[in-house]
This record gives C-alpha cells, structure tokens and sequence, in this order.
C-alpha cells in the first residue's frame, strides 16, 4: 500500500505510480526488443558499381540498401561510407585503402548481396566476389530493378 508523506494510505496515488511503472516497464521492454532485433539482423555487403557514373551509382546503392534492410538485412555499403568520409576514388593510393578496408567490413558479413545493372559486373565487384567466396560467404544476385520495384 502505497503511503503519503504524512503516513497516510493513499490508494490513488498508488495506483497512478503503479501504471505509470507498468507503463514504464512496457516501453523498456520494446526498446530493448528493438535493440536486441537490430543486433542480430544478418549483415549483408553490398557489392554494386561505383566508378564510371559516381551519382548514378551511389543512388542505385542507397537503393539496394533500402532493398536489403526491407528484408530483414543490415546493409553494408563501403563504397557509400568511403567517399562520403572524404576519399578520393579517383586517387589510386586511396582507392587501394578504401578495397582494403571494404573487404575488411566483407569478411563481417553473413552474405554478399551484388546488385547489376544490365548484367554488368565491375572489376572491384568481382575482387568482392572472388573474396567471399575465399571465405565461403554465401553470394546473392540481383538486378538492380528488382530493389526498385
């Protein structure tokens, strides 16, 4: 029973904290419910064109992000971090690091999703191919107008 500051009984009072704890409890339970879907939704790498028509590119690869968080992935797309960090993929030294670190991120995943346009696979997406399956990660293909659907 829950007790005033005077010692009194105060059964309202009371009730209104209890709900308010129930309430309480709910929320943390579906925020940690939500963390805890985040932490284990599978990772999947995406392998897509970048070079050639940067804008072009790095739209369809927002798209097949959408596309795989859509179901149920947790996409990665190091071709999108990279440059948006300040990497100059037309520098050679720096496109070197940024594959480097890519694959890196590649080996964390549970799948490769490769994402093509017209069929075309390009020469950094067949290094990401060749590496996942030197670590037999499974690989998945689609066409980029699938994720646009």
């Amino acid at each position: 029973m829950y007790r005033n500051s005077e010692g009194y009984a105060d059964p309202t009072a009371g009730q209104a904290i209890g709900n308010v704890m129930k309430e309480y409890r709910i929320e943390r339970k579906r925020v940690w419910r939500r963390q805890h879907e985040m932490k284990t939704r599978p990772k999947a790498y995406i392998a897509s064109r970048y070079a050639g028509d940067r804008t072009a590119n790095a739209a369809d690869a927002a798209m097949a992000c959408r596309y795989a968080a859509s179901k149920g992935m947790m996409p990665v797309a190091s071709h999108l971090m990279y440059p948006a960090m300040g990497f100059d993929d037309s520098d050679p030294g720096q496109r070197e690091l940024c594959c480097m670190f890519g694959l890196a991120l590649l080996a964390l995943c549970d799948e490769v999703w490769c994402f093509t346009r017209e069929g075309i696979v390009s020469e950094g997406m067949e290094q990401e191919i060749s590496e996942a399956k030197r670590l037999h990660i499974p690989i998945r293909y689609f066409k980029i107008e699938e994720a646009e659907a």
